[in-house]
């Protein structure tokens, strides 16, 4: 079952949180409403647990923000990089993906300020959910939600720790500054500016895996266009692959793979040209009314050079392609091209029209995830790993075939040119402690700051990131 943010509820989200329901309209004619009175009904909660959804679909996260930035942090930005090694490079004026892409970061970042904040709208938003749960009456569906909520919850601490924190590992019990963990709603100013210190790495981490787990607990198989269990579970194995917990990112992987609800397209263009296929366990659903933007905000703004179509700031590599991937691979020519005139240079051909939707999270990387595991654990739990290997590169999908016997080099390396330009690389390199140029992989310059106005308005009880 194919999970699809619908932009289109976005509007029946806003009606409930800017004061438009029909009860308050005509009694509190105001911009905003006591959030605490403003659910009545399995309708009203249900339409907030779809504001939620439309939130991690806009710009500043899984629109843009969360598939762009990690892999402009990724990349080295020095005139002497390599192909590789350089990644993606930004060619647009603005500033605030340009800082990120040299590692030149200010506290007032304007890309990792609007991320912040929309992820804490989201985590609150999920929160007003879970504290409304008694107007739901239907006790199937206030399960359903609880899931949602406590999912979106736990995936949005999940990113922020990864993004505005010092890596997993990078102390050797994460006593290192994460971020802030938001479990209550708040719904009035009163409760919006009560100062939280941030929590440890180590402990958003267990509020994240506990969210997820409690989700998947409550999160039906089946859920129409929203989280499922499975959705739940393939983040939750990402949380662990993060953390290096092998056998329990096995775990998770494996039930998303053997659940049945998955499996690989036969054309490796298949999941980003067409919507809701088998392949996509977590899709964003845009359409020509309804996307992350077309001037300042979207993948196919920023990553596409076409006629009429994008700004073609993202670029890769010119010889990326051709260095990474094997002599014929099919991915070279149906994932990557030249640009149009005026913006010349080579492209990622994942990310090229407005209104296509936005796969998140692939069952691909469930079979790469599976496979890591097994090798490093020496086990075979669902698969052998040049099996799953062979289900990601075959003759059919991509015209190679990988290797009989596969090294966890091998591995990795079919993960980097598998996920590429999905934004998953800053990821890895932390995970794997590599390096981006001469920055080690828990340098300072590739967490992001927190956002100035955060910590001047929390007094102090915030703590800003070495170097900002």
């Amino acid at each position: 079952m194919k999970n699809i943010l619908k932009y289109s509820f976005l509007i029946a989200a806003w009606l409930v949180f800017s004061g438009c329901s029909k009860t308050l309209l005509d009694l509190k004619p105001q911009q905003s409403i006591d959030a605490g009175t403003a659910f009545e009904s399995d309708q009203d909660v249900d339409a907030a647990m779809i504001g939620c959804y439309s939130i991690l679909g806009g710009g500043a996260l899984y629109g843009t923000n969360l598939l762009l930035l990690p892999d402009l942090l990724a990349s080295n930005s020095a005139a002497t990089s390599t192909s590789a090694d350089r990644y993606l490079t930004w060619q647009g004026t603005f500033t605030g993906p340009r800082q990120v892409y040299g590692k030149t970061m200010t506290r007032d970042n304007a890309e990792a300020s609007r991320t912040w904040i929309a992820a804490y709208r989201a985590i609150n938003t999920a929160n007003i959910v879970i504290a409304n749960l008694s107007k739901v009456k239907d006790t199937d569906l206030q399960a359903q939600l609880e899931g949602e909520a406590l999912f979106v919850r736990g995936i949005m601490h999940f990113e922020l720790v990864r993004l505005f924190a010092l890596p997993y590992g990078a102390t050797a019990d994460n006593s290192q500054p994460g971020v802030v963990i938001s479990k209550t709603a708040n719904t009035t100013e009163a409760e919006a500016s009560k100062k939280v210190p941030r929590a440890t790495v180590s402990q958003v981490y267990d509020a994240v895996i506990t969210d997820l787990k409690a989700a998947i607990n409550k999160l039906p198989e089946e859920n129409g266009t929203r989280a499922t269990k499975y959705t739940a579970l393939a983040f939750l194995s990402r949380v662990y692959l993060q953390s290096g917990n092998y056998s329990e990112a096995l775990a998770a992987a494996n039930e998303v793979i053997e659940s049945g609800f998955y499996g690989m397209n036969a054309a490796v263009m298949a999941v980003f040209s067409n919507k809701n296929t088998k392949e996509s366990i977590f899709e964003i659903q845009q359409n020509e009314q309804n996307n992350a933007g077309q001037t300042n905000d979207g993948m196919a703004t920023f990553y596409a050079s076409i006629s009429g179509i994008g700004r073609g700031d993202a670029r890769v590599p010119a010889n990326f392609p051709k260095t990474v991937y094997a002599s014929g691979d099919l991915r070279i020519d149906e994932w990557y091209y030249q640009g149009r005139s005026g913006r010349p240079g080579t492209y990622c051909a994942k990310w090229k029209s407005f209104s296509q939707n936005l796969p998140i999270v692939r069952i691909a990387e469930m079979y790469l995830t599976r496979a890591e595991c097994n090798i490093r654990l020496n086990s075979t739990v669902g698969a052998a790993p040049a099996d799953d290997l062979y289900t990601i590169a075959n003759e059919l999908r991509t015209n190679s075939i990988p290797p009989a016997n596969p090294t966890l080099a091998d591995i990795l390396n079919e993960r980097y040119i598998e996920l590429a330009y999905e934004g998953v690389r800053i990821h890895d390199i932390k995970r794997l402690r590599l390096n981006v140029g001469t920055r080690t992989w828990d340098a300072d310059r590739l967490v992001m700051p927190i956002p100035q106005r955060e910590i001047d308005a929390s007094t102090g009880v915030l703590t800003q990131n070495p170097g900002y």
